[in-house]
């Protein structure tokens, strides 16, 4: 499974999780704060991903800017991971 389907599944199961209601599809250019997750849904799933992924992009890498889209989301963690790997 690659980064992108690993967050959109990660996604589906914290909208669950907080009574969320995802939008029908969720494209690259879907801004985040249209996806349907609310702020506790997003902190989940930073959680979420944490434990699975086992990176926090968010506290390890220098991001001054929060991701506005999906594909940013993405990025970060896909970023993330390339310097786990380093």
């Amino acid at each position: 499974m690659n980064i992108e389907q690993t967050v959109k599944r990660a996604m589906s199961d914290v909208a669950q999780l907080s009574d969320c209601q995802l939008i029908e599809t969720i494209e690259p250019d879907t801004l985040l704060l249209q996806s349907g997750l609310d702020s506790l849904g997003y902190a989940m799933l930073v959680a979420q991903l944490e434990e699975e992924l086992g990176i926090d992009p968010f506290t390890e890498l220098a991001i001054t800017v929060y991701p506005a889209t999906f594909a940013e989301f993405v990025a970060v963690y896909a970023q993330g991971l390339e310097q786990k790997r380093d």
